[in-house]
């Protein structure tokens, strides 16, 4: 299945109630040959709204922080878990998540990306570990099947404690390491 088939079959999902609310299924965005995934939670109102991920506030300090470390939005390619906003940006619930997953597991077969970085501790405890603690562990790497894999502070909560953005730049710059030794 191409990319773009995935897509159309994302679009027309009714697997969970949130199908019904939904203004756009915010299925992904960036280059289909990446090396480099992103992967966050769940869409926002303005993610919603466009049909892309991290286009709101969070999505424009993201833009930042890849600036910095002189990686291209261009040659990423970001995901959610979920691909509808849950009512009041709530986080997701675990069923949820799990009529959503197969979505996310088929773009990162067709992507293949040599690094997964998880956009916060609920990306991270999905895709990682149950017990990820995000404070203690963002920066650290991991071995899953063919990926190398890190979770970084999600940018709504960067801007919610700007202190933590010292920390999400050194992870950047870790991750643009490692892009260039893979």
């Amino acid at each position: 299945m191409s990319l773009e088939e995935l897509k159309k079959k994302c679009e027309a999902c009714q697997r969970c109630s949130l199908a019904q609310t939904r203004t756009n299924c915010v299925f992904g965005v960036g280059s289909e040959k990446a090396t480099l995934m992103f992967v966050g939670e769940a869409p926002g109102e303005k993610e919603d709204l466009s049909g892309i991920p991290f286009v709101g506030r969070a999505g424009q300090l993201l833009d930042k922080f890849l600036e910095a470390v002189d990686i291209s939005r261009d040659e990423v390619y970001i995901a959610n878990i979920l691909k509808c906003r849950p009512p009041k940006n709530r986080d997701p619930l675990p069923e949820e998540e799990e009529q959503c997953i197969d979505y996310l597991r088929e773009q990162v077969a067709i992507i293949n990306p040599k690094i997964i970085v998880c956009l916060g501790r609920i990306s991270a405890m999905k895709l990682i570990k149950p017990d990820f603690k995000i404070t203690q562990e963002h920066g650290t790497w991991f071995k899953k099947g063919n990926y190398l894999m890190t979770a970084v502070y999600h940018p709504a909560a960067l801007l919610r404690d700007p202190r933590k953005k010292e920390d999400m730049l050194l992870d950047m710059q870790k991750i643009k390491e490692k892009l260039s030794e893979e």
